[in-house]
């Protein structure tokens, strides 16, 4: 096997480079070390993924999530949040949490979240005298759950990857990311009542208030009914979905809400175009270096050798975590999710797991990878922000993370909880 392109891209992660020159690098000096290969493969395989119709998703289920921060909708799911948790203990960090939930139904992307919810309420919650470490730890810890409901971008990539139903995938992530809701909120407000933190709120919501909050968010609920029910009925595909949302969304903000205006247009397109392009190219360097480790046999070989160490699909998926979460301390979210899903998804059939229960298991560790330093995506977005150090960071989020792992642990020993609404709306299959 030829070793020096992954050296290469381990050094280059080392030093800081970006993912996706490291990426490119790696799989560059693969193509210009073959005798016989010709170097035009290399460009050739840069664009074979963005030419990719699942991957279509990406850039819509994105602008979706850029417009429904101009359009109102963002604001009014934060009001309902604030009337179902307002009353609590360490109310503004429970709002994070129920907010980052029903934008998962919304725009499915955890960075996108992270970044809204840290200049929303993590400032807010900072001047409030809530402690910035911990501030920044349940925005990251929030940010989470968005990918895992549905539509997550992530189950769009696996599903593209190991050839899954991108649908099924979504309807599993529902189950899951309301654990996550809820271990989070606990967590919280055990650490909210030892810090002092107070409510917004001096007390329960009443029913005319709430219905007033659940009808004035009510275009914005509508999106996860409209989501299941197309994809049940086949109205679309989990690819065009993305487009119908984002489509849906720019009519409720110029029609229904009146807050979008001709002159968002341009930024909106900016700013949904540069968050597109950061993942699309990590993505078509990731197939390249996925070419240089098919030539070599990588996951064929890693699978075979995975498979050497147990038969037990349980005792596989724990092997499986370990990895991950080793490699998402060190590799960006989705650029590991693009390198790893080949050889995983081909050890998980080996050995018999559910390819739907073991591309949630693989999502879920992915992007709680990407709240763990060194490289974790969403802390580096949280502390950039917040304006805190890893080091303080690392303390805050030992608590939440756990929280996260156990509710991993419990989706791994019971599959039901993952396969069930699939299996419901869709049926048995993969």
């Amino acid at each position: 096997m030829d070793l020096w392109p992954l050296a290469l891209f381990a050094v280059l992660m080392a030093i800081n480079a970006p993912v996706a020159m490291a990426i490119a690098a790696g799989a560059l000096l693969f193509f210009l070390d073959q005798q016989g290969l010709p170097l035009i493969i290399f460009p050739q395989r840069l664009m074979s993924a963005s030419g990719s119709f699942p991957l279509v998703a990406i850039p819509m289920f994105v602008l979706a999530g850029v417009v429904m921060n101009y359009s109102g909708i963002t604001r009014r799911l934060l009001n309902l949040a604030e009337a179902l948790v307002g009353h609590m203990p360490g109310a503004l960090a429970q709002m994070n949490v129920v907010l980052a939930t029903l934008m998962g139904f919304e725009s499915g992307s955890g960075n996108a979240d992270a970044a809204m919810q840290a200049k929303m309420l993590g400032t807010e919650m900072v001047r409030r005298n809530y402690a910035a470490p911990f501030a920044a730890a349940i925005v990251a810890a929030s940010a989470v759950i968005t990918p895992i409901i549905p539509p997550g971008l992530g189950f769009v990539i696996y599903g593209y990857l190991a050839n899954v139903s991108v649908g099924r995938l979504f309807l599993a992530g529902v189950v899951p990311g309301f654990l996550l809701m809820a271990s989070l909120m606990i967590v919280t407000h055990v650490i909210a009542k030892r810090q002092g933190y107070r409510p917004v709120r001096d007390r329960v919501v009443t029913a005319p208030e709430l219905l007033v909050a659940v009808r004035d968010a009510g275009w914005a609920l509508t999106v996860p009914v409209f989501i299941v029910v197309g994809l049940r009925n086949g109205l679309f595909t989990p690819t065009e979905a993305g487009a119908v949302i984002a489509l849906y969304s720019l009519v409720v903000g110029f029609v229904a809400h009146r807050e979008l205006r001709i002159a968002h247009l341009w930024p909106i397109l900016t700013e949904a175009s540069l968050a597109t392009a950061s993942v699309m190219i990590i993505i078509s360097a990731a197939d390249a270096f996925g070419f240089y480790m098919t030539m070599e046999q990588v996951p064929s070989t890693a699978a075979r050798w995975l498979s050497t160490l147990t038969s037990s699909p349980t005792i596989m998926l724990f092997l499986i975590n370990i990895l991950l979460l080793i490699v998402g301390m060190f590799i960006e979210s989705v650029a590991a999710l693009i390198m790893l899903t080949p050889i995983l998804a081909a050890v998980g059939i080996a050995v018999g797991i559910d390819p739907v229960h073991l591309g949630l298991v693989i999502v879920l560790n992915i992007t709680i990878g990407a709240i763990t330093p060194p490289v974790g995506t969403l802390m580096f977005i949280a502390c950039g922000v917040l304006k805190v150090t890893v080091a303080q960071y690392s303390r805050a989020i030992l608590p939440l993370l756990g929280a996260q792992l156990a509710v991993l642990t419990l989706l791994i020993l019971v599959p039901g909880l993952v396969t069930f609404l699939p299996n419901l709306m869709m049926g048995p299959g993969r």
